[in-house]
């Protein structure tokens, strides 16, 4: 879609609201570490925190200053002066302007709720607290930003005293005027209708947007806000915020740029570290990544259904609304009991397997019995790659299993002692190995890398990282159905493997049977088989 619109600047504010997210802590290196993430996208702001909360945010306005940012202003945020205190003589405000930054962002009350109840105070003083902490900040050289906290509810209650803040802040010289959904209970008609109502009054003012997302619209809402002439929009990366969180910018920036043709990073920002971005901030946040957010999830080019996967490999733009390289993401096949043929064939593909039709249609065939029997595949790419390797004709195995034993006693005087006894027929050499482990599961891997690494140093490399249990039938209590997931790193890659059975040890074995099995492929064989990388 073509648009003739004037740049949208994106303000990001991951670092403050963001942050009020349940779970989320952030120390001064990671809000660095975000920071250098956003500039290198090409947002225009970043909002740094409020100087005069906490001693943290402090330190990182003293410390941002040494970064060079090439694209991103860093705002400092704080509030309208109190009741009865001039601009000049509030510490809050004395601390936005000791914090230096080039851009300050001030928030303020529109909700006669929160002016009569919250503030204690009246409707002609907080306009009065509004206009003189704008134009003291104005008059400190600062580039001021509004926030006009509630404003559609505040509107919604009392249009007048709604829009009379907003003439209060023009006064006061504020350079946009950001119109805040900070419940997030407005709907995207309401959101268009009253910042069209806002350009109509005052002309002359910049608007910008500010969502929450607690009725699940506020993406919808900020795209709202821009079509009815929004200039500047507010969000977090992932959409991290309090409560139910705040607009996510990794769906609006897409949705501006892809969608509607409005650009909003710098010119030489790059959408295409989207995906990164969002996983990054995720793990520096210490929270899992949401595999399912739109445009950089992921799950957001994931294909399962065989249909799907047949119609794709005529035509990839059949299933998919955007490329996702657009994003920095990737598609992919998923491998399950809903896949056809075609799965099979694209997973080959990734993997750099030459498999014929008739071995991927067994291969098939396989992965459908063994979910039936309560395997899971498309959590463990591996298990399938090592299915494909194995259909090849010339496909010879590493090793055969004779047979394995596993003891766990609790023995006066030592307490519980495991251990597992393995027995191999490796290129005809018949190895047998013992290990004691701290569970049934460590002894049969450490039995199991004895035997193996003579004969395959590379095994050193490997180590199992995670390891999960899933009873899929406990109405049968101790004897459900039991899937195991094995995840595995050798220093570059992580992949998962996966087995399923009755018996515990024996789903463990079936696992860690295919994670060395791909790990030692990986090791050894030609780039042209299996180098892709597993669970990226």
């Amino acid at each position: 879609m073509s648009s003739n619109r004037a740049k949208v600047a994106i303000y990001d504010t991951t670092l403050r609201d963001g942050s009020q997210r349940e779970g989320i802590s952030l120390s001064v290196a990671d809000k660095l570490h975000i920071t250098r993430l956003l500039d290198d996208l090409g947002v225009d702001y970043i909002e740094g925190g409020w100087p005069g909360s906490n001693p943290k945010d402090v330190m990182y306005f003293d410390q941002v200053r040494e970064l060079e940012l090439r694209h991103s202003k860093i705002a400092a945020f704080g509030s309208t002066r109190r009741k009865g205190i001039a601009p000049e003589d509030d510490p809050n405000l004395k601390a936005v302007v000791a914090a230096n930054t080039p851009v300050v962002t001030v928030v303020g009350k529109t909700s006669m709720l929160h002016v009569t109840d919250v503030l204690q105070t009246t409707a002609g003083e907080n306009l009065k607290m509004i206009e003189d902490s704008l134009a003291f900040l104005k008059g400190q050289g600062r580039e001021v930003i509004y926030d006009a906290e509630h404003f559609f509810d505040g509107a919604k209650l009392d249009m007048e005293y709604g829009f009379d803040t907003l003439a209060a802040a023009a006064a006061g010289g504020a350079d946009v005027i950001v119109l805040c959904d900070t419940n997030g209970g407005s709907m995207p008609w309401e959101i268009a209708e009253f910042v069209f109502r806002a350009h109509e009054l005052f002309p002359e003012a910049q608007f910008g947007i500010h969502t929450h997302n607690d009725g699940e619209v506020a993406v919808a809402n900020s795209l709202a806000a821009v079509r009815a002439g929004a200039v500047h929009v507010q969000g977090t990366i992932n959409g991290y915020g309090e409560r139910c969180g705040n607009a996510n910018l990794c769906s609006i920036i897409p949705d501006l740029i892809i969608k509607m043709g409005v650009p909003c990073l710098a010119a030489d920002g790059n959408l295409a570290t989207l995906t990164h971005l969002s996983r990054a901030v995720a793990e520096i946040a210490n929270l899992a990544p949401d595999t399912h957010l739109p445009y950089v999830g992921k799950s957001a080019f994931a294909h399962k259904g065989g249909i799907h996967v047949a119609a794709m490999r005529r035509n990839v733009d059949s299933y998919q609304h955007i490329e996702p390289e657009l994003v920095g993401n990737e598609t992919r096949v998923l491998v399950s009991d809903l896949s056809g043929r075609g799965n099979l064939l694209s997973k080959a593909e990734e993997l750099g397997l030459n498999v014929s039709t008739d071995e991927a249609v067994s291969v098939l065939n396989e992965v459908k019995e063994l979910e039936s029997g309560g395997f899971s595949f498309e959590g463990a790419e591996a298990s399938v790659a090592v299915r494909l390797h194995r259909a090849s004709p010339a496909y010879e195995p590493l090793f055969n299993l004779l047979d394995f034993t596993v003891i766990v006693e609790d023995r006066r005087g030592r307490g519980q002692l495991a251990e597992a006894m393995v027995k191999l027929d490796i290129d005809g050499d018949i190895v047998h190995t013992a290990a004691e482990g701290n569970g049934p599961v460590n002894a049969l891997d450490l039995a199991l890398r004895k035997a193996l690494l003579p004969k395959y140093p590379a095994l050193r490399d490997i180590q199992l990282v995670d390891y999960k249990v899933r009873i899929l039938d406990s109405e049968n209590a101790t004897g459900a159905m039991t899937r195991v997931l094995i995840d595995s790193y050798n220093g570059s890659e992580r992949w998962s493997t996966v087995g399923a059975g009755t018996d515990i040890i024996c789903a463990s074995w079936l696992a860690l049977v295919d994670s060395v099995e791909y790990g030692l492929s990986v090791a050894e064989a030609s780039e042209a088989q299996l180098s892709a990388i597993i669970n990226r």
